[in-house]
C-alpha cells in the first residue's frame, strides 16, 4: 500500500472539500479502496497505485475548476468525477462569461458542451442545439441573444416556439390567446428575467424589441437584423421547420433547440427537427451541437433520470 500527501493551494479547503467534509465524504464513496484522511489543507491518501493516480487527478480538476469558475456544484463535481473530467475544465476560444445579468450576475458556459454551442453561434449563422431537458440549450442561447443586443449586433430578439404540449390543448385553456400561450412560454421569460432588468425587458416587450410569439405567428415574416430562437424544434412539424427556417434574413443568428426524445406530436406527423439534422447536417455556415446529460446543470438525479431512460 502507497501513501501520498496533496496540499491545497489558493483557495480554501471548504470550498474544495465541501462544510464538514460533505463533499470529501461523497468523492469517498467513488474510491472506497482508498483510506482517506482530510487535516487543514492537507489530504493524505493511501492505497493502490493506480487509484492514487486518479484520485489525486480528480482533486487537481476540482482546485483548477474552482480557481477558474469560483464554483463547484454538484453537477461539476460529477462531470469531473466522470470519465471525461477534463473536458469539463477545457478551455475555449474568447471570455467564458456571455453577458452580465442582473446585478452583475456572470451568465457563462458551463459545460463542455455548452461551451461548443457558444463557440458554434460565434461560428456559424444557424445552429442546432440538441440534448435531453436541463442542459442549458434555452438558458444558452437567450444568453446569446441578450449578449448580442448589448453589443448591438442585432436589432431585436425573437423567441419563439411551437404551441403544443404532451396532453395539452390550447382550446381547453382559459384565457385570451397571450393569456393561453405565456406558460408555454416561460422558460424563456425566466431565462430574460435573469438577464435584463425588469423595467428594461417590459420596456423591450412594449417597444418589441423582445417578441415572443408562437411558431405560427412566424409566417410570411422576413427576420433582418435579429437574434432568433426556435425552443422545443422538436414539437414542430416539417412543414413548419421549413417554414420557421426560411425567415431568416440579413444579418440574422437563428439557435434552434430541441430534444428529439420528448416529441409530443400526434404520430401522424413527423417531427420537422429530426428532419432538419438530416438533411441540414453537411450544409455550409449551419452548426449542429450536441448536449448529453454530462451537459445537466439541474438536480443531480435529473442526470440520473436521463441515464436511466437511456
Amino acid at each position: 500500500m502507497t501513501e501520498r500527501n496533496l496540499s491545497i493551494t489558493e483557495i480554501e479547503p471548504v470550498d474544495l472539500l465541501g462544510v464538514n467534509n460533505s463533499i470529501l465524504k461523497y468523492i469517498q464513496l467513488r474510491f472506497p479502496n482508498l483510506k482517506i484522511i482530510s487535516r487543514g489543507r492537507n489530504l493524505k491518501f493511501s492505497g493502490d497505485e493506480n487509484e492514487l493516480d486518479l484520485f489525486e487527478e480528480k482533486i487537481n480538476l476540482m482546485m483548477n475548476y474552482f480557481k477558474k469558475y469560483k464554483t463547484l456544484s454538484e453537477g461539476d463535481l460529477e462531470n469531473i468525477l466522470g470519465e471525461n473530467g477534463e473536458e469539463t475544465i477545457k478551455n475555449t476560444k474568447g471570455d467564458q462569461v456571455i453577458v452580465h445579468g442582473n446585478n452583475g450576475k456572470k451568465i457563462s458556459a458551463r459545460t463542455h458542451n455548452q461551451r461548443k454551442l457558444v463557440e458554434s453561434c460565434f461560428e456559424n449563422d444557424m445552429v442546432f442545439a440538441v440534448g435531453p431537458a436541463g442542459t442549458g440549450k434555452t438558458y444558452t442561447a437567450v444568453a446569446m441573444a441578450v449578449r448580442a443586443l448589448k453589443n448591438k449586433e442585432v436589432k431585436k430578439i425573437i423567441l419563439t416556439r411551437p404551441a403544443v404540449e404532451a396532453g395539452e390543448n390550447l382550446g381547453f385553456l382559459p384565457g385570451d390567446l397571450k393569456e393561453k400561450l405565456d406558460p408555454y412560454l416561460q422558460p424563456l421569460y425566466d431565462a430574460l428575467r435573469d438577464m435584463i432588468p425588469a423595467e428594461k425587458l417590459e420596456e423591450h416587450l412594449e417597444n418589441n424589441v423582445v417578441q415572443i410569439a408562437p411558431l405560427a405567428f412566424m409566417r410570411g415574416r422576413t427576420l433582418d437584423n435579429a437574434f432568433v430562437i426556435l425552443d422545443e424544434a422538436q414539437n414542430a412539424t416539417e412543414s413548419q421547420i421549413k417554414m420557421f427556417l426560411t425567415r431568416m434574413g440579413k444579418s440574422a443568428k437563428f439557435i434552434i433547440n430541441g430534444d428529439p426524445s420528448q416529441i409530443d406530436l400526434p404520430r401522424s406527423q413527423n417531427s420537422g427537427l429530426i428532419k432538419a439534422l438530416t438533411v441540414l447536417k453537411d450544409v455550409e455556415g449551419i452548426g449542429i451541437v450536441e448536449l448529453d446529460e454530462n451537459d445537466v446543470i439541474r438536480h443531480t438525479l435529473v442526470k440520473r433520470i436521463i441515464k436511466a431512460f437511456k
